[in-house]
């Protein structure tokens, strides 16, 4: 009996094999969120300091604002935001998990509309 000469090779076995592995790597995998990026910072000589100003404005869940410690109410919260430079203010907001979302977007769009863009709004890991 005579052999048959190799000319050509099979690849339906080869692309069985990649597809199995491809549902094993899919099924297996762990997808995690991240939640911030760890990266190990440059340091420099040269210092330019910014002059930053920090306020911070909390809500809480009866919809009662303060600026620090000193209760404000959403009237006087106006009054203070324009006060305030957007571009060397940085506003972090802390408001209470029961706080109805719409007191947040109150004092949301008070500093969308006066031009901030350095705003936090802090809370705490699981």
């Amino acid at each position: 009996m005579r052999r048959k000469r190799f000319e050509r090779m099979n690849v339906v076995p080869f692309i069985d094999i990649v597809l199995v592995l491809l549902v094993i790597v899919l099924a297996t995998a762990t997808f995690a969120t991240n939640r911030a990026l760890k990266v190990d910072l440059p340091k420099s000589g040269a210092t330019a300091k910014e002059d930053t100003k920090s306020v911070m404005l909390t809500i809480k869940k009866d919809g009662t604002c303060y600026v620090g410690q000193q209760h404000t109410p959403i009237s006087r919260l106006q009054q203070i935001v324009a006060t305030l430079d957007p571009a060397h203010t940085a506003v972090s907001i802390h408001t209470d998990k029961n706080t109805p979302f719409h007191y947040f977007v109150e004092v949301m769009d008070l500093l969308k509309a006066r031009g901030f863009s350095k705003i936090a709004v802090i809370t705490t890991r699981y």
